[in-house]
């Protein structure tokens, strides 16, 4: 009887566990979004959609990943710019800085233009009264939406997910109870539009502008009906047991028990250098398309599942806490932010974060943008554009590890457009060879300082290392697959054409040091001795960290291609010549060439620690010194700032391998700041949809976020992997399987009581290998497609 009891408690537990666990990757909510950050995204890498949940009144907000203002740009576009690049240097090195910020304004160039919001899909039901037992959810393992309500006595049902496969947006409606389905559906947008319907299929068509400027810059919104990108939704009933009809602008459908919805979106992009007005695709016919090879739901669903699940599946991760995974989500956050320890929060931030690159980033389109591909404004944020100085690169920091490699594959392809029109942009506004990138781009590739030729601030206008940040992706997907065809074709000649930039664009200070003039430390200003505030100097750290890092990644990409020796050897002799980092007079690295101030000495940028991370040029095992000032810098500039900028001080703590600080950033980055709130510019969050409060929303933060969680458990920067090295005291259990290490290792481990109990390794390829788990070392002998138990190190 005892045993039987037992096994039936144990058999109760296990499946309680297993339905936490379930939860534990959905968003809750218990009642509809009244604004975007409370809308739960869904996205395949080109559609995205943001689902309200309304009762009487449902909202899709529609994006295209494509669907960008402008068109192609003309790299040539400010000439006489590299006449000023001689007298700014000559400026700086006679120590003018006021004189050098004022000359270095002559070499900016246009902005970039704005990522577009299509439009929005609306459901207009026809039902009176309060709804009981509302659930809003989002689940992130299936990406599907599913509202669900009582009304009058009938259950209501809505399911939506996006098929990557079908490339179509499907919704789902069901009523149960006494009550059909009634509802109506329509389209509108911000952009020029018409809506019409054959009887069968309800379109939207219209255009982008063809410049929208920075919201911050100024309100100009420029219509061209010719040279602008067209744009198309066309929505279908797919299957309905009730009536249906379309008519005028809008689809009708009633006395249904069941109804299948189905949207195609598309746009007439043609690529980065091809006029989309002029020389367009076929919108319509694409899209068209699309609807008519839609199979019946349940083979849709299955379709997209699998297809979904391919990536999602490859990592696990379970950190202790699950029995709060059935909560609703901002409840979560707003007892997370009261104190109360909530582990299963972070692991569904960290996959939430997987879930939104394989929702935005997909093989064979864009790379996901500031805002992933989520948008409602025709002048977003920061124009939703591509920031290059932090921004674009922070949204695929976790890719590799995250064991999502093809998902980079976006990013890289785009840094091949950028350096066709960068290799413009070096040789007019430098002189140089190579290619180069400043600060922002576009879906048109923009390389050019931006500005609007003179109006800019050089803090972040006349930054020229976007390219080489770039680059740096280049080589650590390199190192993580081990794709050496990847390596020799796609990869080298673009990192070989940073590296020339550089190259070129190095010069001497007096003591013979190569440093970069103009230099600045993105967005920060510094106050000299005798009180000027400037932004322009000769040999910022940031600049050079950038350059040491892909100085290096291309010796060994280099060496293993044996390739071009002469320039191998001309970037080893730079290396050498390169001005050292400089530890100043509080013990913190030095982000200027001086040991000058701060104007802001908790500035959200910590560019001039990129040697740390996402580098490793500075590691805690071959630089204690110089580890001890980026962990003094980390100190100064305090765990605060906005929500990208919490994100890096999670991935340097890791780095630096302290767990509880890294940890302390976590939190603040999971600070519940409300529902669409703008809280203050120097401190970020979390809004209640999980999406990271810069203010306001960017993605960025997300990404960064996932990383910093994974570079807590796993590191491999340093030539071996080490487990565990920056887990706090408040993850005492947990257990994750698949990440990814450099060299393409995947590790699976488990630890209790802040120890580890389990680990194993699968090589992919077969070598050597080292594998640190605190001061325990082992070497490895690996083959391709084994698994080895690292049972020494427990």
């Amino acid at each position: 009887m005892k045993k039987n009891f037992l096994f039936f408690a144990g058999l109760l537990l296990t499946i309680i566990q297993t339905s936490a666990q379930q939860n534990n990757h959905k968003l809750i909510y218990n009642k509809p979004a009244t604004q975007f950050e409370e809308a739960l995204p869904l996205g395949n890498g080109r559609l995205g959609v943001m689902v309200y949940g309304g009762v009487q009144s449902e909202r899709f907000s529609l994006n295209e990943a494509t669907l960008w203002a402008g068109g192609p740009v003309n790299p040539d576009m400010n000439p006489q710019a590299k006449t000023y690049l001689k007298p700014v240097r000559e400026a700086l090195f006679s120590e003018n800085y006021k004189k050098a910020d004022s000359l270095v304004h002559f070499m900016q160039g246009k902005f970039s233009e704005s990522y577009a919001p299509l439009g929005n899909l609306f459901f207009d039901f026809k039902q009176q009264g309060q709804p009981t037992q509302y659930k809003r959810e989002l689940d992130i393992q299936n990406a599907m939406s599913k509202v669900s309500y009582t009304l009058n006595g009938t259950a209501y049902t809505r399911e939506t997910f996006i098929s990557h496969p079908a490339q179509l947006v499907v919704v789902r409606f069901t009523a149960s109870g006494k009550d059909k389905l009634d509802f109506t559906c329509r389209l509108n947008s911000l952009l020029h539009h018409k809506v019409s319907s054959n009887g069968k299929v309800l379109s939207m068509n219209g255009h982008s502008p063809i410049h929208a400027s920075p919201s911050y810059y100024k309100n100009e919104v420029i219509w061209d009906d010719v040279n602008a990108m067209r744009f198309t939704a066309q929505v279908k009933v797919l299957k309905t047991d009730g009536k249906f009809n379309a008519k005028d602008s809008t689809l009708h459908i009633s006395g249904a028990r069941e109804a299948v919805i189905v949207l195609s979106m598309a746009t007439s992009y043609n690529g980065f250098d091809v006029n989309p007005g002029t020389h367009g695709k076929n919108e319509l016919k694409i899209a068209a398309g699309y609807l008519q090879k839609a199979a019946p739901y349940a083979k849709l669903l299955k379709k997209h599942t699998q297809d979904f699940r391919k990536y999602y599946d490859r990592v696990q991760l379970t950190l202790g806490d699950e029995d709060r995974a059935e909560f609703n989500t901002t409840d979560r956050l707003n007892a997370f932010a009261a104190g109360k320890n909530d582990n299963a929060l972070v692991a569904l931030y960290y996959q939430y974060s997987r879930y939104l690159l394989i929702s935005s980033s997909r093989p064979g389109g864009l790379p996901a943008n500031l805002q992933g591909i989520w948008n409602e404004k025709v002048q977003p944020p920061w124009s939703s554009n591509y920031t290059t100085n932090i921004n674009a690169e922070m949204n695929y920091w976790g890719v590799e590890t995250a064991n999502l490699p093809e998902l980079h594959q976006p990013l890289l392809d785009f840094i091949g457009r950028l350096a066709k029109n960068g290799v413009v942009t070096a040789r007019n506004y430098y002189g140089a060879g190579g290619w180069v990138l400043h600060h922002n781009s576009d879906i048109w590739a923009m390389t050019n300082p931006v500005g609007d030729f003179g109006k800019g601030s050089p803090a972040w206008a006349n930054w020229p290392m976007g390219g080489n940040w770039m680059a740096t992706h280049l080589w650590e997907h390199y190192a993580f697959t081990q794709d050496a065809a990847y390596l020799k074709e796609q990869a080298y000649p673009l990192m070989k054409g940073a590296v020339q930039f550089c190259l070129d664009f190095l010069v001497a200070d007096k003591k013979g040091h190569l440093l970069t003039a103009p230099s600045t430390s993105p967005e920060n200003n510094y106050i000299t001795p005798s009180g000027y505030v400037g932004a322009l100097l000769y040999g910022g750290t940031a600049d050079l960290a950038i350059i040491r890092e892909l100085f290096n990644d291309y010796v060994k990409a280099s060496e293993l291609l044996n390739a071009d020796p002469d320039v191998r050897n001309q970037v080893k002799t730079a290396l050498k010549k390169m001005l050292p980092y400089q530890i100043g007079k509080a013990g913190n690295l030095q982000e200027w060439y001086y040991d000058w101030k701060d104007e802001d000495p908790h500035h959200r940028h910590v560019s001039h620690l990129f040697g740390a991370y996402p580098g490793y040029s500075i590691t805690s095992s071959a630089n204690p010194e110089l580890s001890d000032a980026v962990r003094k810098s980390l100190t100064i500039r305090t765990n605060e700032g906005t929500g990208w900028a919490i994100t890096w001080r999670i991935n340097l703590w890791a780095r630096m391998q302290n767990g509880e600080r890294a940890y302390d950033a976590l939190k603040k980055l999971l600070r519940f700041v409300g529902n669409g709130a703008e809280v203050k510019m120097n401190g970020g969050g979390t809004y209640a949809n999980l999406f990271c409060a810069h203010p306001p929303f960017q993605i960025d933060g997300n990404f960064g976020g996932g990383a910093g969680i994974a570079e807590m458990l796993l590191q491999s920067h340093q030539g071996y992997i080490e487990l565990l090295p920056a887990v706090p005291v408040e993850w005492k259990m947990g257990q994750v399987k698949g990440l990814i290490a450099r060299g393409g290792y995947r590790i699976d481990m488990q630890w209790e009581n802040g120890k580890l109990i389990s680990a194993q390794l699968k090589a992919k390829k077969t070598g050597d290998c080292k594998i640190k788990y605190r001061d325990k070392t082992i070497s490895l002998s690996v083959a391709a497609g084994n698994a080895y138990s690292l049972e020494e190190l427990l």
